[in-house]
């Protein structure tokens, strides 16, 4: 893959204004999935704010509506599908890209969240355990999680001018790391995507984006 200059000037990339028919209705759907009644709006606020934060480039508003857009198409193969949709919700809510603690973090104000709607100890722990699925480290072996980890890597699948747009956003995020250094640490990411036998383990995805990931992975460390 290019590696950027670590002294040039990377603009925001992926800005977007949120469609807030999609968020909400997404946001009521969830809740009523879960049986629990909508938190205040100041809460959904701010959610969204968080994902506006001028630090993020990838992991932005554009992110959480792909994201929830893949899962409306899916949303049949969850086995709790209120609690997949509350844990894209917040998945990215804490992020900086410095930090090591962002899926803990967006975690644990989840579970925050959940308990002051009067969620289940399973519930707020089964929301918490997939959005920790989230950090890639790992397999995950569980339905929900695996659809989840899917729809989050969606973007690995996309339409090659959306993949390279992502890549920007990426860099942009990460601008403060030397060229060199960028590069060399990407390529280890993307090329561990592309040792794995599936990228994409539920059937669904796997038919509709794996063969387009391989070929943006390829092309991304080779430089293309």
């Amino acid at each position: 893959m290019r590696a950027v200059a670590s002294d040039e000037t990377l603009p925001p990339v992926g800005v977007m204004t949120p469609d807030r028919d999609v968020l909400g209705h997404s946001w009521e759907r969830a809740w009523a999935s879960l049986e629990l009644a909508s938190p205040p709006e100041a809460v959904r606020e701010q959610v969204l704010a968080a994902y506006g934060e001028p630090q993020r480039g990838y992991h932005t508003l554009q992110h959480l509506q792909e994201c929830l857009t893949h899962l409306g198409d899916a949303r049949n193969l969850a086995k709790h599908p209120g609690e997949v949709e509350i844990a894209l919700w917040f998945h990215d809510a804490v992020y900086n890209p410095r930090g090591s603690g962002n899926e803990k973090a967006s975690a644990e104000w989840a579970a925050r969240v959940l308990n002051d709607a009067g969620a289940s100890a399973t519930t707020q722990q089964s929301v918490h355990d997939l959005i920790m699925a989230t950090c890639h480290d790992a397999l995950p072996t569980d339905a929900d999680q695996q659809l989840l980890v899917d729809i989050d890597l969606s973007i690995l699948g996309a339409a090659p001018e959306r993949f390279a747009q992502y890549e920007r956003q990426v860099r942009f995020e990460y601008q403060w790391v030397p060229g060199p250094i960028y590069g060399l640490k990407r390529q280890q990411v993307l090329r561990g995507f592309l040792k794995r036998e599936r990228i994409y383990a539920t059937d669904i995805f796997h038919s509709r984006w794996e063969a387009q990931a391989r070929i943006n992975l390829g092309l991304a460390v080779r430089g293309g």
